[in-house]
């Protein structure tokens, strides 16, 4: 028995399945865990869907966000607990008491196979890819609100198919999920080009902050700035994707003050610069291109810290 027929038998046998993903959750999370669970609805399952942060406004045009919680609001024992998008189990947040995960479905290669049973394939460009595959072969529904969920969560995790990462399997994939009733455009529209005036604005002072050495950029928001802004929301309202497109940058990273002494910590890089290894060594993980930590400390230490880090890993020129 492979993986995706355990897992289609855990899937189908369950009555009330827990769906989980990350803290500060990007559109392949949100896609993911709005693909399964209105998927297993549609088969006539009890499912709560949670995300620790809740829905960011930005994602709330998919159709079922109105249901995913930050905690439990259901009684009893669930049948099977899922983990979709998560690399390891502190990336869902210690207030959803969900104990070790039945399954585990993600595409990252730092993932830390903390389930019970896990799919874990970083040759898929999203784990959105990875769920359409798997309701297909558990012959689970796929509705159009389930399409359009995880054709959001490609669409985006792959910055509209343009990633180096990208394979003719996603865009194979990607048609399946037309076809099934996902709208291409509207949610490349909402996914990729729309930003609110308050992140606009909180953009700005990111830019504003901009640095540059070699090949290497970065810069940082504060607390202050996302006050200022009036950005409601814990992440970089994608700033992180902009810098990644300055002509001659390698290697960018962004930093983004969380309170309480934490700093959340991205970087995206060009092929030949492998980041994930560097997010290792700071306790994160992720892509080869694209990876993230959390680190306890100072603005500025963190980001000295971080930057010198960086540069000695992946070989770039020494600061002055």
């Amino acid at each position: 028995m492979t993986i995706l027929d355990e897992i289609c038998r855990r899937l189908i046998q369950a009555k009330r399945v827990l769906v989980l993903s990350h803290v500060r959750p990007d559109g392949d999370a949100v896609g993911s865990l709005l693909g399964l669970g209105l998927s297993l609805q549609a088969a006539g399952k009890e499912v709560e869907m949670i995300l620790p942060d809740g829905v960011p406004a930005f994602f709330r045009h998919l159709e079922g966000s109105d249901q995913i919680r930050s905690q439990s609001v259901l009684n009893g024992v669930f049948d099977l607990t899922v983990a979709v998008d998560c690399s390891d189990d502190e990336r869902y947040a210690s207030t959803v008491e969900a104990g070790q995960p039945d399954l585990n479905i993600d595409h990252h290669p730092t993932n830390t196979n903390f389930a019970r049973y896990n799919w874990v394939d970083p040759g898929y460009v999203a784990t959105a890819e990875m769920l359409a595959e798997c309701l297909v072969y558990c012959q689970l529904p796929v509705t159009p609100p389930v399409a359009n969920a995880l054709l959001f969560g490609l669409l985006t995790d792959t910055l509209g198919f343009r990633t180096h990462n990208m394979t003719p399997r996603a865009l194979r994939t990607a048609a399946d999920l037309m076809e099934t009733g996902g709208d291409l455009p509207n949610l490349y529209y909402h996914g990729l080009l729309r930003r609110s005036f308050e992140a606009a604005r909180y953009w700005g002072m990111g830019l504003t902050g901009l640095q540059r050495h070699g090949r290497m950029i970065w810069t940082s928001l504060t607390l202050k700035s996302r006050q200022e802004a009036g950005y409601t929301g814990r992440d970089d309202a994608d700033l992180i994707s902009v810098l990644s497109t300055v002509e001659g940058a390698d290697v960018v990273i962004l930093f983004n003050e969380q309170g309480n002494g934490n700093i959340k910590v991205s970087w995206r890089s060009q092929p030949g610069y492998d980041v994930s290894k560097v997010a290792l060594r700071f306790g994160g993980g992720g892509h080869a291109a694209a990876a993230g930590a959390d680190i306890e400390g100072d603005l500025t230490e963190v980001q000295t810290r971080v930057i010198e880090v960086t540069r000695q890993a992946l070989g770039l020129d020494p600061l002055n």
